[in-house]
């Protein structure tokens, strides 16, 4: 790419971790906007909700899980497809991974290419690459809905519709009342949209909100304690994605082009989110793949390499 370059290929400083509860048993891997893990302790094994982006980032989850619990960690969920999420897999041994019908589709169809194009883009968020071993495949995937049972814990995941990808699951706990939410939520940090449903997210969140949940771990940002604070959160989350798309419907009504659309929405979107972690890392994708949804383009474009440069190139000129 020449010229400015995307801000993600420049981002390498080091996030502080945190490591917090937010229920019984229940916890928060945090690291000031970088992708969140969450964990699950049970009666009698533990579970760990998104793997991290490479076995020796996913190392230092099992490394905080330690300080809390010996039990074993015999499940890992991943709340969707992308290489950020899911290629640490390998380093949790012999747990059974667990996604959406539609997230094992998403990987056969575009996980390769989602690789290439993530790590090109963003360079931190891959430490230790050559550790990963390929593709991460799910042992066991569902439709709709399935309980695992760490002992007498049910973990309820749920496909509750398309959003930030279109085989985004949750994890419910019911005895908490707390919800692992992946990228379907995020909190002081912006959405990443550039494989998203826009339209549907909106109503997936209400869908979540129906739960009443007293606790949510989102894919980025802060732990949420408080059902005020999980409803601010999903607010703020909804908020975004409808100025996005907004911006990118009336531009596309308008015949305006990509580049007159990224201008269109960074009126309508800069002031109140720009501060969020990771606003300019999204925003070219985000713009992109609003303009697509909105000209009628419903299932995303698949993202590679070539693909991340050509549209650079098209918000330049």
């Amino acid at each position: 790419m020449s010229g400015k370059a995307f801000a993600s290929t420049g981002d390498m400083a080091a996030k502080k971790v945190t490591f917090g509860e937010i229920g019984a048993g229940l916890y928060a891997y945090t690291a000031e906007g970088d992708p969140n893990s969450g964990i699950i302790v049970g009666d009698d094994c533990c579970m760990v909700i998104d793997a991290q982006a490479t076995p020796g980032m996913a190392h230092q989850v099992i490394e905080h899980v330690r300080q809390v619990t010996d039990k074993p960690i015999r499940y890992v969920v991943l709340s969707h497809y992308h290489a950020v999420r899911v290629l640490g897999a390998s380093a949790y041994n012999d747990a059974t991974i667990v996604a959406s019908n539609e997230t094992r589709r998403l990987i056969v169809e575009r996980g390769q290419q989602d690789w290439d194009s993530e790590y090109g883009r963003f360079p931190r968020l891959f430490q230790d690459a050559q550790s990963i071993p390929g593709l991460t495949w799910p042992n066991v995937t569902f439709q709709n809905t399935m309980s695992v049972w760490l002992g007498k814990r049910e973990v309820r995941l749920m496909h509750l519709g398309a959003g930030h990808t279109s085989g985004d699951i949750v994890a419910w706990v019911p005895d908490a009342k707390a919800m692992f939410s992946g990228d379907l939520v995020e909190y002081h940090s912006a959405c990443y949209c550039g494989d998203a449903h826009l339209r549907a997210w909106p109503q997936t969140l209400n869908a979540i909100a129906e739960f009443a949940p007293e606790a949510i771990v989102p894919g980025r940002g802060d732990a949420l304690k408080g059902r005020g604070t999980v409803r601010e959160a999903l607010a703020m989350t909804r908020d975004f994605i409808n100025a996005l798309y907004g911006a990118a419907e009336i531009s596309v009504a308008k015949g305006r082009s990509l580049k007159e659309t990224m201008a269109a929405t960074r009126a309508a979107m800069d002031q109140r989110f720009g501060q969020f972690a990771i606003y300019e890392h999204c925003l070219p994708f985000n713009v992109s793949r609003a303009f697509d949804e909105a000209s009628g383009i419903n299932d995303p474009v698949i993202w590679t390499a070539e693909r991340d440069r050509e549209m650079w190139a098209a918000l330049q000129g």
